[in-house]
């Protein structure tokens, strides 16, 4: 049923969104200035996030909680395009209700645009590979263990934290919900249009190479 694959997707997106944004201002509180203590708490708390709520949710909606990639699996045939305004409706509502969710948990207002600078070309660059790579991984490894697909999702992005200048946020959904965080895991509005083109443009990679390494004939 499309309800409650919608909902799947909505919860986890929420949950993902207040994970990343709620581990950001405790990580702040505690490390003392500490920015790269920080960063680690932040990535961590992600990372076990992300393993739980696709192993949880997988077997509901497909766990994506990412507009792009609802968008690559309804080009592949994998997600019905009927199915698709539903889908990123659920991601984009789950990724603001996250931020509300963590803003009043850390008794902060339910929404403060973001004032951290995130612009400049390494930037989009950075979230070009990020997505292209998450994408990467979800097709690559979907084909040969499909059993591993959380544990995957979770390390690429645990890594590219550490290796893009964006610290990978490959998600337009929580791209658009980390603008309404003034927070340690925020993006300036402004910034937000460069990121979502950076995700467009991994995405568009994504498929090619998807293509080139997977051919339809083999996959058959």
């Amino acid at each position: 049923m499309l309800l409650r694959r919608a909902l799947a997707e909505l919860l986890g997106t929420m949950l993902l969104v207040a994970t990343v944004v709620g581990s950001g201002v405790m990580a702040e509180r505690l490390a003392g200035g500490n920015v790269a203590l920080a960063l680690l708490a932040n990535t961590a708390a992600t990372a076990a996030a992300l393993l739980a709520l696709i192993t949880m949710l997988a077997p509901v909606s497909g766990a994506h909680f990412n507009p792009v990639v609802s968008v690559v699996e309804a080009l592949g045939g994998a997600l019905p395009w009927r199915a698709l305004p539903a889908y990123l409706s659920a991601q984009l509502i789950g990724g603001v209700a996250g931020t509300v969710l963590a803003h009043l948990m850390f008794e902060l207002p339910p929404v403060s645009l973001s004032t951290h600078a995130r612009a400049g070309p390494a930037q989009i660059l950075s979230e070009v590979v990020a997505t292209a790579g998450l994408l990467l991984v979800i097709a690559g490894v979907s084909r040969a263990r499909p059993a591993a697909v959380a544990g995957c999702v979770a390390a690429w992005i645990a890594a590219a934290y550490w290796f893009t200048a964006s610290t990978s946020f490959a998600n337009p959904a929580v791209t658009i919900a980390r603008a309404l965080s003034d927070t340690f895991a925020g993006i300036r509005p402004l910034d937000v249009p460069g990121f979502l083109v950076g995700q467009a443009g991994g995405a568009v990679l994504a498929v090619l190479a998807t293509r080139a390494l997977w051919p339809r004939q083999e996959q058959a």
